[in-house]
């Protein structure tokens, strides 16, 4: 879509991609991608979160964190990760369902891209009329269906879950200290859920009722920033 930053469509062509670059948002470009398949008998569609395969995929990351974490049982009390469609937190769901764990989940998202936030929220799906954000990773303007059945059917097996919608500045905060304290550069979409902890407004509510265990926060998105974005991003929502 048009608002696809500059330094993702480069690494596309730089590894030979022929891009186009159509439509306000995600969803008009994926219109139009699945149209150019249907013309092109050689074409395949891949869906970049609504496939049970990627799901699949995605779930790997509770196998890494059970067989990574200390203690008895390798229970995370809690599992903080972005959303855009819904893929990762698919997975996540999958594969705790698959150990048999009620660890909490966070879904964190901006406001300007609240998918699943408010269709959670509200009990019903709710297609966003668009996206208003920073974080254009995140920029599904509905969330998959199977996000929503999943995390009721977690919350019915004894688990928690939570949206925690952030502002844009929250996300940018969230970015610039992990980057000062980590020395790892992630993107909007990945602040999301660094955002869940680092915002002192989110925190209070994602951790309240919490049990004892560790905290796991999902980090991942690098390729749409570098150091002078992040440098811009501040200027623009930290320093006004």
């Amino acid at each position: 879509p048009e608002s696809t930053k500059p330094i993702v469509v480069n690494k596309l062509k730089s590894l030979g991609a022929d891009v186009t670059i159509h439509g306000k948002n995600w969803n008009a470009a994926d219109e139009l991608a699945r149209k150019r398949v249907a013309e092109d008998a050689e074409a395949e569609y891949v869906s970049p979160y609504d496939h049970e395969l990627l799901w699949t995929g995605h779930s790997t990351v509770v196998d890494e964190i059970v067989q990574q974490l200390p203690g008895v049982g390798n229970t995370p009390a809690m599992i903080i990760a972005s959303v855009g469609g819904g893929g990762l937190i698919c997975g996540i769901l999958e594969g705790l369902d698959r150990h048999g764990m009620t660890s909490a989940v966070v879904a964190a998202e901006t406001e300007g891209a609240a998918s699943f936030g408010k269709s959670f929220v509200s009990g019903k799906k709710i297609r966003l009329d668009s996206i208003d954000s920073i974080a254009t990773s995140l920029g599904a303007l509905e969330i998959t269906d199977v996000a929503l059945d999943r995390a009721r059917a977690h919350q019915e097996k004894g688990g928690t879950v939570k949206a925690a919608m952030c502002s844009d500045a929250e996300v940018i905060e969230a970015c610039v200290r992990f980057a000062e304290e980590c020395r790892i550069l992630v993107e909007p979409a990945c602040g999301a859920a660094l955002a869940a902890l680092y915002s002192d407004r989110l925190r209070k509510d994602v951790l309240e009722g919490l049990g004892d265990g560790p905290i796991v926060v999902e980090v991942c998105g690098g390729s749409g920033v570098n150091t002078d974005l992040l440098s811009l991003w501040k200027k623009e929502y930290l320093e006004k």
